[in-house]
């Protein structure tokens, strides 16, 4: 928590998408960290203590979001940790994200209702 909102570390390297992430959210009463990269993501996590993730899956290589995922379990993180994906059903081929204890997968382009109800059902 911060200032009394709860907080959200939004990662991926397109910086439209942090945008997007910290406009929808922000004017919806979150506070609002981003990262440009699962390296920065985990600086920004470490310093912000953030209540839930959002990173997305590819980044500046093909498995960074999945990198950064095991790197917060190694921490013993405990937060829910959502990934972004732009590549559809393919996701569950590619990486087990039970297995990675990943709270959901938000598809983009993102749908604002959906993020929103499940963000905050998770933040209850």
């Amino acid at each position: 928590m911060q200032d009394g909102k709860h907080v959200i570390l939004c990662i991926d390297d397109d910086p439209d998408v942090n945008d997007y992430l910290n406009t929808v959210l922000t004017a919806n009463g979150y506070a609002v960290e981003t990262a440009p990269s699962g390296e920065q993501g985990l600086k920004v996590f470490k310093q912000a203590q953030p209540d839930l993730v959002i990173v997305d899956l590819m980044m500046e290589e093909v498995d960074a979001g999945t990198a950064f995922v095991k790197e917060l379990k190694v921490l013993g993180a405990e937060v829910p940790i959502f990934m972004l994906s732009s590549v559809g059903d393919n996701l569950n081929m590619m990486t087990d994200y039970n297995a990675l204890g990943l709270s959901g997968v938000f598809q983009k382009p993102i749908d604002d209702e959906k993020l929103l109800s499940v963000v905050a059902a998770k933040l209850k």
